[in-house]
């Protein structure tokens, strides 16, 4: 490791990868890059949370389908979410009957899943390795501000929680085309004491403009 960059040898490669989303999300410009779009944001379950462990297993599903490969050929999964806990991941990936390491990043928790993911495949430790992360809307705002039951006016400087999860698939072995994680870096943590949870962009700036070469 030098100067927070890690240098991976063995150079793994993403071997397939999916993204699902909420109806809202569609709506934007990435609308032809999701694999599945859902009309109901609660997806048939009776609960924003449930909802959100459905778009996680969907999300590493499609992903394990577009890489024709079986829950077997998985070595671990790397994931998490926004929820205490880490329930979203946790009841998402519970059937898979896959080792899973739970990862909480909040906004970095996708990229922290594939470093880890990376760093695993790269070392020899698995073959096959499976980085995701959700999020949802309505269960992030019960979660991080209020209920959306409770009517509270939303100010001009909050930000709209995706709702969606991803999921990649990182090997040993992938065709020679696909993508390579080359390096790794580790964030540092940068707080200028922003206290309004409505303002999450704020908060995260500092770390935008205090990239380092």
């Amino acid at each position: 490791m030098n100067n927070r960059i890690i240098t991976l040898k063995n150079k793994p490669k993403i071997l397939s990868f999916a993204a699902v989303a909420g109806k809202k999300e569609a709506q934007g410009p990435l609308f032809n890059l999701f694999d599945t779009v859902y009309e109901d944001t609660k997806m048939g379950a009776d609960s924003w949370e449930k909802a959100e462990s459905l778009l996680h297993k969907n999300a590493i599903k499609t992903a394990l389908k577009k890489g024709n490969l079986r829950q077997e050929d998985v070595d671990v999964i790397f994931a998490g979410d926004l929820l205490n806990q880490c329930t979203g991941s946790s009841f998402g990936i519970k059937d898979f009957g896959i080792p899973f390491a739970g990862v909480y990043g909040a906004c970095s928790t996708m990229a922290l899943s594939l470093c880890m993911a990376a760093m695993s495949v790269d070392s020899g430790y698995c073959n096959t390795a499976v980085a995701a992360t959700s999020s949802h809307f309505c269960s992030a705002e019960k979660q991080f501000r209020k209920p959306l039951e409770y009517g509270g006016q939303r100010p001009p400087s909050a930000q709209w929680t995706v709702t969606g999860a991803g999921s990649a698939v990182v090997s040993k072995t992938a065709h020679q085309s696909a993508p390579k994680i080359e390096k790794i870096a580790i964030g540092k943590i940068c707080d200028l004491g922003i206290t309004d949870a409505n303002n999450m962009g704020a908060a995260m700036a500092p770390v935008d403009v205090k990239i380092e070469p």
